[in-house]
């Protein structure tokens, strides 16, 4: 999916759906937005409206329109044992379409969800999209930190933080050069 497509499922969602709408995009579509990573046909986001049963159906109505798959969610901090934080504070504005504000993750909440999945297409992801936009290392390990000490206690932690760890010493150099030291 590339930045065309993601911006007509919106206007389409927009035509479908006459009310107002705040989106925070998430994923590999956030992600191409940010830097063009791979191939995807699915759509992440949280959703504030205050009409949820005609907003699922809008969605439901645009992705037969439009080929794209939406996963959804009032608040996407309950996808992952790994927790977001106060995600909603730390985005900004990608665009409006018609009554729809799209809006982005900052890139180190946007990474949580990468790391702790952490498939090979959520790192080819990650790599990409940090190379491209250049974010600092320093915040993204920040941000990793808070939401495990946040996230309750489980397996998951253990993972999220092997995982993490293993991102910053595999890929460290690749994006942040020889200067960066895991």
């Amino acid at each position: 999916m590339n930045k065309e497509q993601i911006e007509r499922y919106f206007k389409i969602l927009d035509k479908i759906y006459a009310k107002k709408c705040r989106i925070i995009l998430t994923g590999a579509a956030a992600g191409a937005l940010y830097g063009g990573v791979r191939a995807t046909m699915d759509i992440d986001f949280s959703a504030e409206t205050a009409d949820w049963e005609n907003f699922s159906k809008a969605v439901e109505e645009a992705s037969m329109r439009t080929g794209i798959v939406a996963q959804y969610a009032e608040d996407i901090d309950r996808w992952s044992s790994i927790v977001f934080m106060d995600y909603k504070k730390h985005t900004f504005i990608y665009g409006r379409f018609g009554r729809i504000e799209v809006r982005l993750m900052e890139l180190s909440y946007w990474a949580i969800g990468k790391l702790a999945r952490y498939l090979d297409p959520d790192i080819r992801d990650l790599v990409k999209v940090f190379k491209k936009t250049g974010v600092r290392w320093q915040e993204t390990a920040s941000v990793a930190g808070r939401a495990l000490r946040k996230s309750p206690k489980s397996t998951a932690c253990f993972l999220f933080r092997k995982q993490t760890e293993n991102f910053f010493k595999q890929y460290g150099n690749k994006i942040w050069g020889r200067v960066f030291d895991a």
